[in-house]
């Protein structure tokens, strides 16, 4: 455990918590106003300013508070993100990573160095140029089929192209960690739709194991498909909307103190 000592030598020694201290006082914001802004616990920005790593969040988390807590004050986030892996102490990590209550199990920091973690699935691979060879066929027999009606062509080929770009919109290749957001399981497979009004952290593993969302979020509608039950962690709930296979997800029946945990499936 991280004592007000060693806090106190942390901060003399120009660590990240100090940095965010001093930042935050020569623009004179108060904790209030800052937690108030970045949706973010003002415990939370407090233990970061102290370096309290006991009453932080898991390390995914808590290393998303103070990138977003740079940014705010206009710090270097690569720097503070650097400075806090250095000052998190490994024990904290090691018990993060073996806690069973939590429904997910930490996914590292939001740096998402896991290289030595992918793995490339030769079947889903296979899986994915089939979709996509299926995707461009059915395209052409609808385009085929619309143009036989001349009145109506040009008008029935833009409501197609529009509804095909809605419900094929593309994956944030920053989302996930371990490769493809994308998974294939067959008729089992369900569509979750996260639409993110502001930033929030936001961490989603399918039943296959494979993570679809990993770590801080910006503003912005996210299209994942995979296996269910899905697995949800989500802090700042305010800024999140669900739609699991275009249904919306009552996301306050799970949410407590603007964050929210727990398994969701059709």
């Amino acid at each position: 455990m991280t004592t007000p000592s060693s806090n106190n030598q942390s901060n003399a020694q120009g660590s990240f918590g100090a940095m965010l201290q001093q930042a935050r006082k020569t623009k004179k914001i108060s904790l209030e106003e800052a937690a108030a802004e970045l949706f973010i616990l003002k415990r939370h920005l407090q233990a970061l300013e102290n370096e309290n790593f006991s009453e932080m969040p898991q390390v995914a988390f808590a290393r998303g508070f103070a990138i977003n807590y740079a940014k705010f004050l206009d710090l270097d986030p690569v720097r503070v993100a650097s400075s806090f892996d250095a000052a998190y102490p490994s024990e904290l990590k090691s018990q993060s990573a073996n806690n069973i209550e939590t429904p997910l199990r930490p996914m590292g920091t939001l740096q998402r160095d896991t290289r030595s973690r992918i793995r490339f699935n030769p079947l889903l691979i296979i899986a994915v140029i089939g979709v996509i060879i299926l995707a461009i066929f059915l395209f052409r027999m609808v385009t085929s089929a619309s143009q036989e009606n001349t009145q109506t062509s040009v008008t029935a080929v833009e409501d197609i192209s529009e509804i095909e770009q809605a419900q094929g919109a593309a994956i944030d290749s920053s989302v996930g960690a371990s490769g493809s957001a994308l998974s294939l399981g067959g008729d089992s497979a369900a569509i979750l739709d996260v639409s993110l009004t502001g930033d929030a952290v936001v961490v989603i593993t399918d039943a296959s194991g494979s993570t679809l969302m990993n770590g801080a979020q910006t503003q912005g509608d996210y299209s994942l498909s995979g296996m269910p039950p899905f697995n949800i962690q989500i802090d700042n709930v305010d800024n999140v909307n669900l739609m699991l296979n275009q249904e919306a997800v009552a996301l306050d029946a799970y949410a407590t103190d603007n964050q929210a945990s727990f398994e969701l499936e059709p």
